[in-house]
């Protein structure tokens, strides 16, 4: 285990170096930052004076250089806009993103499990078509349409949930703020998360479906039905627990892939989470705040995939886990 981590260690240093680099070298082709601070009236010479102390003048080396060395040391720069450091406007927007994906997880593993199960079991059932049938449909329709969808009927018809922003909000430490303290934030937070959780909730199924139909075919449930094993023991004890494996893994990136994903969920119900910070930081140009959103998501990947290869290996015991790569 402890050369697994090691080993780990040094593979997310080598990519994070990778995001960072390409991270920086594609904010030249973003626009001009100088024209969102200082607008058209300003001079040529002050212009250049502006881009002069701000570094934009360096080799793309020297300015890589800087970055990096002042990278290590907590400082991914300082944003344009809001005239903090970036990861400080980062960390005050990451809480909402977090809870919001939080939530659809939670729908996510909450439904597919059971769904994929039922579905697995009773292939032929009137039920499990129309399931997979649904599944279909959520996997061909985008978020943002599911999202607006979403808000015509349970917001502007119906009027039983809020359409945007968080609501009222329980502060708990730091930038720390939550949703699930209150019931109006609980509310603000419901229908985005269900918006979200749209996205891989079919795949989720799907999957879970075809690998317990693929391990009840096995011949190890075959002779656990052969001893006389109760059903239910069969299939939720010893059939589900290998099933989970390949969903583990598939799992645990597709929900670090939902960080990025909030952009689009964001912008339509305009919670105030990095996603939509991250779209409105294009909109300004706001160069520093760009990288370092592409750093920081960069890095969520990164852990988020280590601890999902630690799991596999406590559900797998059997897993070398020094000899995965």
């Amino acid at each position: 285990m402890f050369a697994y981590l090691v080993k780990r260690v040094f593979q997310a240093i080598a990519v994070m170096f990778v995001i960072s680099l390409i991270s920086f070298a594609i904010q030249d082709n973003l626009g001009d930052p100088l024209r969102e601070l200082v607008g058209q009236s300003v001079s040529e010479e002050t212009r250049q004076q502006l881009r002069d102390e701000l570094g934009l003048n360096d080799s793309f080396l020297v300015q890589y250089g800087r970055f990096a060395w002042n990278a290590l040391h907590g400082d991914l720069g300082t944003s344009y806009f809001f005239k903090e450091p970036a990861l400080t406007v980062i960390l005050k927007k990451l809480p909402a993103t977090l809870e919001l994906v939080f939530g659809a997880s939670f729908i996510i593993i909450g439904l597919s499990i059971p769904l994929g199960v039922y579905t697995a079991i009773r292939p032929r059932s009137v039920l499990t078509k129309v399931i997979m049938g649904l599944s279909i449909v959520g996997i061909s329709v985008p978020v943002f349409l599911t999202a607006i969808l979403m808000i015509f009927l349970f917001a502007v018809e119906m009027r039983w949930l809020p359409s945007y922003g968080r609501g009222e909000i329980v502060h708990l430490f730091g930038y720390w703020s939550t949703n699930y303290l209150s019931w109006d934030g609980f509310k603000h937070i419901l229908m985005p998360s269900l918006a979200l959780a749209s996205i891989m909730l079919p795949l989720f199924i799907r999957l879970i479906r075809s690998e317990m139909m693929e391990t009840l075919e096995s011949e190890y449930v075959k002779y656990a039905y052969a001893k006389g094993i109760a059903r239910k023991r069969i299939w939720f004890v010893h059939a589900l627990k290998n099933t989970l494996l390949p969903v583990i893994t598939v799992g645990g990136v597709q929900i670090g892939t939902m960080v990025a994903y909030t952009i689009l969920t964001e912008t339509v119900f305009q919670w105030p989470g990095m996603g939509f910070m991250f779209l409105e930081a294009v909109n300004r140009v706001d160069t520093p705040l760009i990288v370092a959103y592409l750093i920081v998501v960069g890095f969520i990947f990164v852990v988020t995939n280590t601890i999902v290869d630690l799991i596999y290996g406590l559900v797998n015991p059997t897993i070398n886990l020094a000899r995965m790569s």
